[in-house]
């Protein structure tokens, strides 16, 4: 995730479209646009899993056109916060922990106080748990829920749809059916996770046209870190001998809109033809990101040699 970006995003699409269109109309006169800088604000991605405790990553907003290294990003760390959780019945306050990246950082994350029994908290489906974020003197709440998952119908390998002239012959795509609920309001976001690596987004789905309906021979591509410059065509897929996992995860419907309108903007960044969208957030007074709630299901499956 990249909040850092996104308090500029709308504003340089509007500039970017705006500078085409002059240069369309062949104007010989300079312009010159003064973007100033906005006042950075409070960035959440916090999370709360089935069996699992919450954790909250704080931040504060960069600027777009700041240059961005690991001085910036230890800098966009905020430290100090007072973050409870609570489920309407029990409430614990989160501690702050310090991780060693081993590149001469280190990465700040908030989850329960695991020095105490009183401060521990695991995520149970159909409860509602509620965040609050207080920092400097502002505070700033969330409700997520952690639905009950209902896991896909069957899965299996087989060879990708789309290829291109860079795509190995012995890449597979995992497929699979899932029969969605007769309740509308059912959304998902699903990861994979290849052998030992960690678990990547892959996508995201909504039964928003699709209720009640068998969902048949769903592609799900490989996710993979994009954060750095890698060949996307071998990534997105399986080989033989991998042993993958996919986390099917069910979230409410505030959850996926945020999911939803911020790979649309991560996808549409550069591109001065598509329509610009803010990025919904589920946070209260300002405040950016995400507070999400996980009901998940794990499904291991080996590619065949």
């Amino acid at each position: 995730m990249k909040p850092f970006y996104q308090n500029m995003t709308h504003r340089l699409r509007l500039i970017i479209a705006f500078l085409f269109v002059i240069s369309l109309a062949s104007c010989q006169k300079e312009v010159h646009i003064n973007l100033g800088s906005a006042p950075p604000q409070v960035v959440v991605q916090g999370a709360i899993e089935t069996n699992l405790p919450p954790y909250v990553v704080l931040t504060s907003t960069i600027g777009f056109f700041n240059s961005v290294d690991l001085t910036t990003l230890q800098n966009s760390f905020l430290h100090g916060a007072l973050i409870t959780v609570s489920d309407g019945t029990n409430t614990v306050t989160l501690k702050e922990y310090s991780i060693d990246t081993g590149s001469n950082s280190k990465f700040f994350v908030y989850s329960v106080d695991t020095a105490t029994t009183a401060g521990i908290m695991y995520g149970q489906v159909e409860k509602y748990y509620t965040l609050s974020v207080t920092y400097n003197g502002v505070t700033y709440k969330s409700v997520t829920k952690i639905p009950a998952p209902k896991g896909v119908d069957t899965l299996w390998f087989a060879p990708p749809i789309f290829t291109n002239d860079k795509t190995p012959d012995s890449a597979v795509t995992l497929y699979a059916n899932y029969s969605d609920p007769d309740t509308l309001g059912n959304y998902v976001r699903y990861f994979t996770r290849r052998n030992n690596e960690q678990y990547y987004p892959s996508g995201i789905f909504s039964d928003d046209i699709v209720n009640g309906k068998i969902i048949r021979n769903i592609d799900l591509y490989a996710g993979y870190d994009d954060s750095t410059n890698v060949n996307g065509d071998s990534l997105r897929y399986f080989y033989p001998g991998d042993t993958v996992t996919l986390k099917w995860s069910e979230i409410d419907k505030g959850v996926y809109e945020f999911w939803n309108t911020y790979q649309f903007a991560s996808n549409a960044i550069g591109n001065p033809f598509s329509s610009p969208i803010n990025v919904k957030t589920n946070m209260t007074n300002g405040a950016l990101g995400v507070w999400c709630g996980y009901g998940t299901l794990l499904s291991t499956i080996v590619v065949p040699h």
